[in-house]
């Protein structure tokens, strides 16, 4: 099975890495979220791994993607020396399918896997959000206000997904490029700000201000709910 890792740590890479040569399964290591995001748009996997270092923010690319990734049927395990049931409460609320404190046995790290395979396999959850006369379905990638259509690019879309699944918190320029343009912020920065902008304007719906998208510079970009006029 080919699994795809993301550790920062360069000792627990390579304990993992023979843990999983050792199971039979193909390992491909990156020690970043960028090249996570990368690697698994160029190259399918059958299962994905996470370290994960300290307890995120609420703009953690991370759990952008997780939240973003509705729909994908790769089964997702996260590793953390965090020994948090709020951490593990968080990481499975947002997408994850398993959450394992490490150390962790070979042999437990490996029956888990297994486990998940089967548990994962014949299962491909749908998911809507609705939120101020949004309705937004990823399976589709349709967007509606009080049932009308919002004509949204693909990219616009995941946009709006990403703002949608999580109104209220800011979300960094670099998550945005790394989860819709899977690219560093410098590559994606300069069309962000358009897209936001277009974004902006199709959310306006029949003259209608339900929602908002609002900048600060130094955060990035957060969806509020307007208040009625």
């Amino acid at each position: 099975m080919k699994i795809a890792c993301c550790i920062a740590n360069a000792a627990v890479s390579a304990n993992i890495r023979t843990i999983l040569a050792g199971a039979n399964h193909e390992a491909t290591l990156v020690d970043s979220e960028a090249a996570l995001l990368r690697t698994i748009r160029r190259t399918s996997f059958d299962m994905i791994l996470v370290d994960i270092g300290a307890h995120p923010r609420d703009d953690n690319g991370i759990l952008a993607w997780l939240k973003l990734r509705t729909g994908d049927r790769t089964p997702v395990i996260i590793l953390s020396a965090l020994h948090s049931p709020e951490l593990a409460a968080l990481m499975l609320d947002s997408g994850a399918d398993d959450f394992i404190p490490r150390p962790v046995e070979a042999v437990e790290l490996t029956a888990r896997i297994a486990a998940l395979q089967r548990r994962c396999a014949p299962a491909n959850a749908h998911r809507i959000i609705r939120f101020a006369g949004y309705h937004l379905d990823r399976d589709s990638a349709h967007c509606t206000f009080d049932g009308q259509p919002v004509d949204l690019t693909p990219r616009e879309f995941a946009m709006a997904w990403l703002f949608f699944s999580s109104p209220g918190i800011y979300i960094s320029r670099e998550t945005i490029g790394a989860v819709i343009w899977s690219a560093d912020s410098e590559v994606a920065g300069r069309t962000i700000e358009q897209h936001v902008y277009k974004l902006r304007k199709k959310l306006l719906a029949e003259g209608r201000r339900t929602v908002m998208i609002r900048t600060a510079y130094s955060q990035g970009y957060r969806l509020e709910r307007c208040d009625p006029e």
